[in-house]
């Protein structure tokens, strides 16, 4: 008898647990009357009343189906995303304005960002570990709740005594980004087609870059660079009271609205990953599994380059902007609009082309040399066609380049001027683009999503597969497969 792929490097017995299954979905689906939208997994067809096709055990397989709930789900973690990349550079944009009210210098107020990328980098492995654990919602409530506490503890620093008490809250919503930052990719893959994963982590990575947007232009409009203390703290007041109140709506509908996952797996990969039993999965395992990946190494690096380059400008933009133009706030806060703007559009355009060409590589490779046009377009794409664990990497290697970059160019500046910083950065933007022409393209969500979908119709009424699929009586899958689960 011939075996179907096992998921992981366990074997499945197939009499126990494949024919059990598929009779527990048989039962599922004579209890559910058929809707337009339901998708068998057999055929990748949908299903509108007529007799479905049969497994080789002559029961009905198990469905796929996209809900629309999912597009909630997406935008509601877009917008709370939004909500805590905006305090990222709320401070740094109007730095000279910060350090006046509180009475610190320019590299204190420099690590109100930086210490969104610090807190990120010991906190993001078992922040993914809980994620797989215990699923989306409990992330998503504590990010939410985290960033709630940050703002309303902001809302009482509003003082030039009380710095403490502001980093204090920008610290509580730095905790909050590391529960955010690695659910695009995890949340496209439970809830969306695998025709939509990218288009679904553009929409979910979009907020972050529209609250960094609204970062940059906001802040210098409600706080404006006025002499008197008194007024210039309740102008700040004011921007963290607005703040709070966001992030308080957006926790309160995250209790509500936001749901841990469909009752029915949006594709056949999905599906194969929900059949695994959480005990046979070693997080340690994938992550030293990626580790002795030559081309993953490349990536992580020369997407660290080139985000951490975007982090350095952006959390140094008011100093290059002020420096040559005093009391043009505003002007520079339209400027950071500008490159994030950019990056949005670019973000969406790659999405919708990656889901329909699945060429990656072009794409990171112009990355670097676009920069200035399409600033965080890279950034934005990074979770396209990488397990949740590459994500995961990639992101931390970002926040090390960002503060290694942030730091090097504050100093440069202080020490020789803008052009020479900007210099520096080019330099690294370069050598990013080389790297990247040395990574090899290994895609492979899309060949677990081809191998699972492959094997239905081969088996479909009993007929043994084609001699290159098998080897030994076996579909040589399984590693493919288990990338699915990543």
């Amino acid at each position: 008898m011939i075996e179907k792929p096992s998921v992981d490097d366990h074997e499945i017995n197939d009499n126990e647990t494949t024919s059990a299954d598929l009779e527990k979905s048989a039962m599922i689906q004579q209890q559910q009357p058929h809707e337009p939208g339901v998708k068998s997994m057999n055929t990748n067809t949908t299903t509108n009343g007529l007799d479905q096709p049969k497994t080789p055990g002559g029961s009905t397989g198990p469905t796929t189906r996209l809900y629309r709930r999912r597009w909630l789900i997406v935008c509601l973690f877009s917008s709370y995303s939004l909500c805590n990349s905006f305090q990222w550079i709320q401070y740094g944009i109007i730095g000279n304005i910060f350090t006046r009210f509180y009475g610190v210098d320019d590299f204190t107020i420099d690590w109100m960002s930086m210490i969104y990328m610090l807190t990120y980098i010991p906190f993001i492995f078992p922040v993914t570990w809980l994620l797989e654990k215990k699923g989306l919602r409990v992330v998503a409530l504590v990010a939410t709740a985290l960033n709630c506490a940050g703002t309303w503890i902001k809302v009482t620093s509003a003082r030039p005594d009380l710095f403490a008490v502001t980093f204090l809250g920008q610290f509580c919503c730095s905790c909050a980004q590391v529960f955010i930052l690695g659910m695009p990719s995890k949340l496209a893959s439970v809830w969306f087609g695998s025709d939509e994963v990218s288009t679904a982590c553009s929409i979910g990575v979009f907020g972050n870059q529209l609250g960094i947007a609204i970062g940059f232009l906001v802040p210098p409009i409600l706080v404006p660079n006025v002499d008197d203390i008194d007024e210039l703290a309740h102008h700040i007041r004011i921007m963290f009271y607005i703040t709070a109140g966001v992030a308080t709506v957006l926790f309160i509908l995250v209790v509500i609205v936001f749901q841990e996952r469909p009752e029915l797996p949006p594709t056949q990969a999905q599906a194969t990953a929900r059949s695994i039993p959480s005990e046979q999965y070693s997080y340690t395992a994938s992550i030293l599994r990626l580790l002795r990946n030559k081309p993953f190494i490349l990536l992580i690096i020369t997407y660290g380059l080139n985000v951490g380059c975007f982090y350095a400008v952006g959390t140094l933009l008011n100093r290059m902007i002020i420096e040559h133009y005093p009391g043009e706030e505003v002007n520079a806060g339209r400027i950071g609009l500008t490159i994030v703007i950019a990056g949005m559009v670019g973000s969406l355009i790659c999405g919708i082309w990656l889901d329909r060409t699945k060429t990656y590589k072009p794409k990171w490779a112009l990355g670097p040399i676009l920069v200035p046009v399409f600033g965080m377009t890279r950034r934005s794409q990074s979770q396209d066609g990488h397990s949740n664990h590459k994500a995961t990497e990639l992101v931390v290697n970002q926040h090390v380049f960002g503060i290694i970059f942030t730091i090097c160019q504050g100093k440069i500046i202080d020490r020789f001027g803008t052009l020479e910083g900007n210099i520096f950065l080019c330099v690294f933007l370069l050598i990013g683009t080389i790297m990247t022409g040395f990574i090899k393209s290994d895609l492979r969500r899309q060949k677990a999503n081809l191998a699972t979908a492959a094997w239905p119709s081969d088996y479909q009424d009993g007929n043994i597969p084609a001699p290159s699929i098998l080897k030994d009586g076996n579909i040589p899958a399984p590693s493919i497969l288990k990338e699915a689960k990543l």
